[in-house]
């Protein structure tokens, strides 16, 4: 009687579980599918897939387009060029020839073109492009109307491309002189130019110039003043084929800065960090003053009353044999430390009458490989104690020490001071006189301006667009979705894969009877049929149960793993 009633309420467990299972699936869908929204978030993925979707390669998203705008110069501005009219209307080739150069190069005979860049960005955007290798190019503008430093601050940009590298040669720019003599088609390197700015390379030497030439108002003479050297390192923007933006600052304070990209990589003042300096010394050492004869620059001397020692000994050697050592045991003083190859022969064509007596190589003695020497035995040499050396008297202070002579000083015949370098010659023209062994050079948006947001609005619409352009080419990846094309998984997939498989394993446990199913066992302990039924069901359930979830398990993984190319 006791059996029936357990088997009833077995049967009547049974039945409740197998009618609270298809909740409980429902409960386990409505949890799945949650975390499949969420694995979608995660992996920054909209909408649903389809299995077949996911099994084959997932395309990346297109970058968003940037259209080209051509710029439109706003505000005070003395030159704006874009060249989107395609042509080169406004500019002067140059006809001259340098006078130093050989006749077959002497001609600025290298090509210009306005054309888009080779792998362009950004469709529409054209510049202007050196086209000849190891030729001299000369090409210029006239302003809308001359610069002229007053109050107001000089703001030069233009944008380069070093399309297909540079190995040596410039892409800067000079800002021609007005003088009344200047004449545009007849440019070359020695046209007076006030300021000269941009990058240049040759070799492993990288430069950024500024030169101004500045105007001696005693003589009237010009000469060149360089900027120090920039603290960046300027490899980057020659070798990166990016379009970079070139800004040149200067102030009516005598401040200046170069820019790259917006970026200051020099900075510094007209007065103080020019080389040679703007402003002469005040003195200079009179060139008619000699040194004195009698004039002693000797701080010491040797002491003229010190006496050599009557035990200095002049002729001890500085190393004499040691004569506590012995002769190690087994030393053969017999045998030679070489001897001749016994098992050499004199060659064939060996001629004594031309080749001399022939004679075996010499190989080391192998009957000395178990001694510790062979040949005569000589004592080792030490340092001898009472070695002193050639006696020389001791230093003593000069007495008649005058000092290190340097010639008077005197006014300096030349001397000016300009406190206000700034203020110099003024240009009327833009130009490029430019030698290089490289071709495809990028030229675009050249602007000057007295304004630095009027430069930056320009900035903004011309090289800001290129940027965004050049940038949105880029592959666009997070650290933990930078996967290569390979079929070895990556760290991180690999990571969450191992983690997931811990979680099968786990699952997989609870199906077994060791598992969730051991409470249930120990439960039906009774060999009573109606238990096995109940644990069977069970059984049953937690098997499904695992099986959806390693299904729903493999999905994330396929959804997490790198795409192939095929």
């Amino acid at each position: 009687m006791h059996q029936k009633a357990l088997l009833f309420v077995l049967l009547v467990a049974g039945l409740l579980c197998v009618s609270l299972a298809p909740t409980c699936w429902a409960q386990d869908q409505n949890q799945d599918e949650d975390a499949d929204v969420e694995d979608d978030l995660d992996l920054d993925l909209t909408g649903t897939e389809d299995d077949d979707e996911l099994d084959g390669d997932e395309e990346t998203p297109p970058a968003p387009k940037v259209t080209y705008k051509a710029p439109e110069p706003m505000g005070e501005h003395f030159f704006a060029e874009s060249f989107d009219r395609g042509t080169l209307d406004g500019w002067v080739l140059s006809k001259a020839k340098k006078d130093d150069a050989d006749e077959e190069i002497a001609k600025y005979d290298g090509k210009w073109a306005v054309e888009e860049m080779k792998d362009t960005k950004l469709p529409g955007d054209k510049g202007l492009v050196l086209k000849s290798r190891a030729k001299h190019h000369a090409i210029s503008a006239p302003l809308l109307r001359p610069f002229t430093f007053d109050s107001m601050p000089l703001v030069i940009q233009y944008e380069v491309n070093f399309q297909s590298g540079i190995d040596c040669g410039g892409a800067y720019v000079k800002l021609l002189s007005e003088t009344p003599g200047l004449d545009l088609d007849q440019f070359v390197d020695k046209t007076a130019y006030t300021i000269m700015f941009g990058p240049d390379k040759c070799g492993e030497d990288y430069k950024l110039h500024f030169i101004f030439r500045h105007k001696n108002p005693k003589t009237g003479q010009y000469e060149e003043k360089h900027a120090k050297k920039p603290d960046a390192d300027l490899r980057s923007y020659f070798t990166d084929k990016k379009t970079h933006l070139y800004t040149l600052v200067v102030n009516a304070d005598n401040s200046f800065e170069v820019l790259v990209d917006q970026t200051v990589v020099n900075s510094g003042n007209l007065l103080k960090d020019m080389t040679p300096p703007v402003n002469p010394p005040a003195e200079i050492e009179d060139p008619d003053d000699h040194k004195p004869e009698d004039w002693d620059e000797r701080p010491k001397i040797q002491d003229p009353d010190a006496v050599k020692p009557e035990d200095w000994d002049e002729d001890a050697p500085a190393q004499i044999p040691d004569e506590d050592a012995v002769k190690p045991d087994g030393w053969l003083d017999d045998e030679a430390e070489y001897i001749g190859d016994p098992d050499a022969i004199k060659p064939d064509d060996w001629d004594e009458d031309m080749d001399g007596e022939w004679e075996a190589p010499q190989v080391p003695n192998p009957a000395c490989e178990s001694a510790p020497g062979c040949g005569p035995w000589k004592r080792p040499m030490i340092d001898n104690p009472s070695y002193k050396g050639k006696w020389k008297p001791p230093m003593v202070d000069n007495p008649n020490y005058q000092g290190i002579w340097k010639p008077r000083k005197i006014p300096n015949p030349d001397y000016f001071e300009d406190l206000q370098p700034f203020k110099m010659t003024p240009f009327s023209a833009l130009g490029l006189e430019l030698w290089s062994m490289t071709s495809d050079i990028f030229f675009d948006d050249f602007f000057i301006t007295n304004d630095r947001n009027t430069a930056e609005r320009w900035a903004a619409d011309s090289w800001g667009l290129k940027k965004a352009a050049e940038g949105a080419a880029e592959k666009k990846t997070t650290p933990a979705a930078e996967y290569k094309k390979t079929d070895e998984p990556q760290p991180d997939v690999k990571e969450e894969e191992e983690d997931e498989e811990e979680e099968d394993k786990a699952e997989e446990a609870k199906s077994r009877p060791g598992g969730l199913a051991l409470s249930l066992t120990r439960f039906c302990s009774s060999p009573s049929s109606g238990s096995v039924t109940v644990w069977f069901i069970f059984l049953q359930l937690q098997r499904t149960r695992m099986m959806k979830k390693r299904l729903l398990l493999r999905k994330r993984r396929e959804r997490r793993r790198p795409r192939q190319k095929r």
